[in-house]
């Protein structure tokens, strides 16, 4: 399975972004496209990014009732995208009709994932505000398994979680892990992290780094050192 650094290009403009991915010279990274830039930029922003080169996860997070996120994913199954997710939470059936929509008259499709529970909450708030008091691994390997049964290629996991995840549902199934910081940087809003050379021993497939690149003061270096501690 190949691994990746994907970065999550948080900005609240196409400007803002294009100033940042210009740091990065050469390189054309992996990049989240999220609930911000898409809001502010739209569909436009997706072919700008693809037009220099980028693969793009578009994550907008999709949880609605499954004829509502089938025909969402038909509009985006038309862009070039190379990922997208929905929310593991809204059953199977939302997450099949979300694979439906998605596949191209020419049978391709960009890869699907789900989440499972933000990398920002914690056992407590899962218990207190979710009312679920079974274990966080366990939720989420419940989780995972149930994309895997919709037909899904894998999850947006805590990197805590991925060797759990690999485990109930294979090796193959991916697990796309936020909440990668270096050791030094802090956490933010941010509950269940880890470092990138630690995200590589829990099996993480994809990692998504944000602040640790897009604020540092050589985004090119943090970048390269993070590909270099993930990927070995």
């Amino acid at each position: 399975m190949s691994r990746d650094v994907i970065i999550a290009c948080d900005f609240s403009s196409k400007e803002e972004t294009l100033r940042f991915l210009e740091k990065l010279g050469e390189r054309r990274p992996f990049v989240k496209i999220g609930m911000e830039l898409y809001y502010a930029e739209g569909p436009a922003i997706v072919r700008e990014l693809k037009a220099r080169g980028h693969k793009v996860f578009l994550d907008l997070k999709l949880h609605d009732i499954p004829n509502t996120v089938g025909k969402a994913m038909k509009v985006l199954s038309k862009m070039d995208i190379d990922m997208c997710n929905v929310h593991a939470l809204g059953t199977v059936e939302m997450m099949e009709a979300a694979i439906c929509g998605l596949e191209r008259e020419d049978g391709s499709r960009p890869l699907l994932i789900a989440v499972t529970q933000l990398t920002s909450t914690t056992q407590e708030q899962m218990e207190s505000d979710q009312l679920i008091e079974e274990p966080m691994e366990r939720v989420v390997a419940h989780y995972a398994y149930n994309a895997k049964v919709a037909g899904l290629d894998g999850v947006v996991c805590s990197p805590l979680e991925a060797e759990k995840v690999h485990g109930t549902c294979g090796e193959d199934f991916l697990t796309v892990t936020p909440g990668v910081r270096f050791a030094e940087d802090e956490k933010g809003d941010q509950a269940r992290v880890t470092t990138p050379a630690k995200a590589r021993e829990l099996s993480s497939d994809y990692i998504v780094v944000g602040r640790s690149i897009t604020g540092a003061k050589d985004p090119l270096a943090a970048y390269e050192r993070c590909m270099a501690e993930f990927l070995g």
